[in-house]
């Protein structure tokens, strides 16, 4: 487990939540945490990909995106505190509707906070483009 740092040890445990709720299908649980002015960026090669902004439009993107998963899962791997974000190192299990086959991947979720809410959030498929988007040093992987 990853030592927290205590200002944003409570967002972190609410991060957390907001993965399990996913892995349960609650969106509302997901995005309990989003702030009003939530943006969402999914990326270029994702099928949901663009730029989602609002709480509405935020959850209305995820209930389109979960109807395609059959089954799955997105397990938080290694989170880490940047300023006022949170960077997530993510594992991703899924079947897809009319496919046999399980999808596995690794994303990087960087979440920024506000407020104890989570105003922005941000996908990414390189893991050292996110670090160097959030402002991760070398030294803070160790």
């Amino acid at each position: 487990m990853d030592e927290l740092t205590q200002p944003l040890a409570t967002e972190i445990e609410r991060l957390r939540e907001a993965y399990a709720a996913l892995n349960r299908n609650d969106i509302d649980g997901v995005i309990s945490s989003f702030d009003a002015s939530i943006e969402r960026v999914e990326p270029a090669d994702f099928p949901g990909a663009g730029t989602y902004r609002g709480l509405d439009a935020v959850k209305a993107h995820f209930v389109k995106a979960r109807e395609s998963w059959a089954e799955g899962t997105c397990e938080p791997q290694r989170l880490l505190v940047s300023g006022d974000r949170v960077v997530v190192f993510a594992h991703v299990h899924v079947k897809l509707k009319n496919e046999a086959e399980w999808r596995d991947g690794d994303v990087t979720d960087v979440f920024t906070f506000r407020n104890g809410k989570v105003v922005y959030w941000r996908t990414f498929t390189d893991r050292q483009q996110a670090l160097e988007w959030a402002g991760v040093e070398p030294s803070d992987l160790s």
